[in-house]
């Protein structure tokens, strides 16, 4: 049966000076009064989402679902307060309930997987201690623990007269998660950061357990084109109006992406993760200490599935000269 109902989120706009890009917070109104996301967890945040929802006639207490698109920060860190004033239901992947939820085991498994990957990438201790400081700081804007309800891919809820589904699309996030609906345009989906209207979304450093990160994140894209929304509402910026075009172009910037890393080792020789780090994106400060080692390991992690390039305690070296990537990439029409 065709879902003949359209949903009209309302798109809060949240100032955002910890990462890069305002953090959209989409208000559903209705039977139930539903968030979708709820932006970082600190004072001049909370008081301008407190604003924004107020110019709907919406208040926290008034919150009666909150579907979050994965566990970061910029996305999860307000739920736990809005929740404790609710009585919301927070829904999250499975694969992202335990951190939202503030499980110490699995904050504590997280954070030693990073410290792990740091080894591994060859990051230099000053490096290391500049990240490390960012990332304490950084844990102050987390919020208080939610109690979750956690998702998985599939699933639907039939809210306000319409249906949103889970379609669970990971890479950025091992939980990231998509919420499509019937909207104006026809088939949309808030989207979180499975795509953005101006960045590439980061893999690789964004959540280390995420396994063959690149590899992951690219299946995504492909299923996500298959989609074939009308429209998209992201985690950060406007709404995109040709997702699966933007969703290619995605694709094509990694497949560029991993020519150069390819480059590298033929203009360097082997070679460790910081140092093709270094060559793609230059010195690095803060939060890009993680994302930028964190990416050229996700396109060295592809290259080395493929028996393009080998790795021996941490560096890389190609085993193939001229090597073709072309069936490395899913081929997308643009």
């Amino acid at each position: 049966m065709v879902d003949r109902h359209r949903t009209i989120p309302r798109r809060i706009s949240l100032t955002n000076t910890i990462f890069e890009g305002n953090n959209n917070v989409y208000l559903l109104d209705g039977e139930r009064t539903i968030l979708v996301d709820t932006g970082v967890s600190v004072p001049a945040i909370r008081e301008e989402l407190a604003d924004g929802l107020a110019a709907y006639g919406v208040s926290y207490a008034d919150i009666d679902e909150i579907f979050l698109t994965h566990w970061h920060y910029d996305h999860a860190g307000l739920a736990g307060e809005i929740q404790a004033e609710s009585s919301a239901t927070v829904y999250v992947h499975e694969a992202d309930a335990a951190l939202v939820a503030g499980d110490r085991t699995a904050i504590d498994a997280e954070s030693t997987l990073k410290r792990q990957r740091f080894d591994e990438w060859s990051i230099p201790e000053d490096a290391r201690r500049e990240l490390e400081q960012y990332l304490s700081t950084a844990m102050e804007i987390g919020g208080q623990a939610v109690d979750v309800t956690p998702i998985t891919d599939g699933d639907t809820f039939e809210r306000n007269g319409g249906t949103l589904e889970a379609v669970h699309l990971p890479g950025h996030a091992a939980g990231l998660t998509a919420y499509a609906f019937e909207g104006e345009t026809g088939r949309e989906a808030f989207v979180g950061d499975v795509i953005l209207p101006r960045y590439t979304p980061n893999v690789g450093g964004a959540d280390v357990r995420v396994e063959r990160p690149l590899e992951t994140y690219l299946r995504s894209l492909e299923r996500f084109i298959e989609l074939d929304f009308e429209r998209a509402w992201p985690g950060h910026r406007a709404p995109i109006d040709d997702p699966s075009s933007r969703a290619a172009t995605i694709i094509a910037h990694h497949r560029d992406r991993t020519e150069r890393v390819i480059s590298v080792l033929e203009d360097q020789g082997p070679a460790d993760v910081w140092t093709v780090s270094a060559h793609l994106f230059g010195s690095l400060s803060g939060i890009h200490i993680l994302h930028g080692p964190g990416e050229a390991y996700a396109h060295l992690d592809h290259v080395r599935a493929a028996g393009i390039v080998t790795e021996t305690d941490g560096v890389y070296a190609l085993s193939q000269s001229n090597p073709s990537i072309e069936s490395l990439f899913p081929s997308i029409d643009q």
